[in-house]
Order: C-alpha cells, then sequence, then structure tokens
C-alpha cells in the first residue's frame, strides 16, 4: 500500500487486527486515496463482533470482514473530493454522514453480498 499502513484499520478492541482487512479493498481504498490527492484519516476499519455490537454497527457489517472503511471528512470540499475518488476508483456503496463516509466494496457485482448503494447517516 502508498497511502495506508496496516494499524490505521485497527479495531480498538482487538489490536494488530487491521492485518484482517480485505487485499482487494485496501488496493481500490488505496486508489482512491491517489486520486483524491488529499490524506485519508481512517475513523473506523476492521471490527470485532463485539465492537460492532457496541457501537450499534449492523449485523453484516462489512466491517466484520475487512471489506469497509469510515473516513473522517472536515467540510463540504473534502467531502466532494473524496467522494469522486471514490466512486472514480470503483466503489459502489458509499454511506455519507457528517463527518464521515463509509466505503465498502461488498457489493454483489464485486464478489460480495449486498446490492450496489448510496445512502446517508
Amino acid at each position: 500500500m502508498l497511502h495506508f499502513s496496516t494499524y490505521e484499520f485497527d479495531c480498538p478492541s482487538l489490536p494488530n487486527s487491521g492485518i484482517n482487512m480485505d487485499k482487494s479493498f485496501l488496493r481500490m481504498l488505496d486508489q482512491a486515496r491517489s486520486i483524491a490527492g488529499i490524506p485519508f484519516t481512517i475513523s473506523s476499519g476492521f471490527r470485532s463482533k463485539e465492537h460492532n455490537e457496541k457501537i450499534g454497527g449492523v449485523k453484516n457489517s462489512s466491517h466484520l470482514v475487512g471489506k469497509a472503511a469510515d473516513i473522517k471528512v472536515r467540510n463540504g470540499e473534502e467531502r466532494y473530493v473524496i467522494l469522486n475518488a471514490l466512486i472514480k476508483a470503483g466503489f459502489k456503496r458509499i454511506g455519507v454522514a457528517k463527518g464521515f463516509i463509509h466505503c465498502d466494496n461488498d457489493s454483489l457485482d464485486q464478489g460480495g453480498t449486498k446490492n450496489n448503494s448510496v445512502w446517508t447517516y
């Protein structure tokens, strides 16, 4: 990876768990980071089942299988740049919140289990 270290994706309750991230997901995210030309700060990567339940994550969260990350955003301009880069890199599942953007590559046409979608929190 050019822009990330696996520890950036560690679950807070499970040290060194970032190594469980899906390699194709990390390649796509790294490509999006290159396209964006700005740093991506990961606020959530891999999650243990217990941590996911504790924070109210959905039961079939893509974070549980290392195919998702939440990226911090500070303002609308940064949100636009990151969203544009994620789409150009091929992400087809994106969630937008005030302070972060969720992306995952767990869609059916990418070998995953979910439909393509864009949603808000």
